[in-house]
């Protein structure tokens, strides 16, 4: 039974607790899935370029001719060889390539040779994008193409992966855009 005189409900200050506890929530749920989104574009970008790796790959054992993919530094985009479309990736990303010295240009540009035995001269891709990093490794004997994946890229040291320059590193190339 209701007390005379005395009025049910909320007051404003608790309406305004609860609003605020909301929209931080709301906060906290939206800034993860930007940081996911950005996880997956990463994601995303690693494995259209292992593709394009393994695509080339493929055509090369095909025509028993030699194909490249080559990553362009300068504007964030990759080709194949043999093709004349032009793949472009987000600006964010940032790109290093480690290749045989003979297979980089003046102009920013490596590039990852396939041959018509399934062999490659092999390399390392690099994308990072803020902490989040996606490495692609092309294997030079057997051309193998792998994606590994590095959480906080951005405390690992370049010590680690210029050791992953093969012996007789006078001939490779550590090549990134700055």
């Amino acid at each position: 039974m209701p007390i005379a005189g005395k009025q049910q409900g909320f007051t404003l200050l608790e309406l305004i607790i609860v609003l605020l506890i909301s929209v931080l929530g709301f906060a906290v749920v939206g800034s993860n899935i930007s940081s996911g989104n950005q996880a997956t574009r990463l994601k995303a970008a690693a494995r259209d370029i292992a593709s394009a790796l393994r695509y080339a790959q493929g055509q090369a054992l095909m025509s028993r001719k030699p194909v490249s993919v080559v990553i362009g530094l300068g504007d964030n985009s990759y080709r194949i060889s043999s093709r004349s479309k032009i793949y472009h990736l987000d600006k964010e990303i940032d790109i290093s390539l480690t290749v045989a010295e003979e297979e980089f240009a003046e102009d920013r540009e490596g590039a990852i040779r396939f041959f018509g035995d399934g062999s490659s001269t092999g390399g390392r891709i690099v994308l990072e994008w803020g902490n989040l990093q996606q490495t692609i490794d092309v294997n030079w004997i057997t051309g193998g193409v792998a994606i590994s994946l590095v959480a906080g890229a951005a405390d690992a040291p370049l010590a680690s992966l210029i050791r992953s320059i093969p012996a007789g590193g006078a001939n490779a190339c550590l090549c990134s855009l700055g």
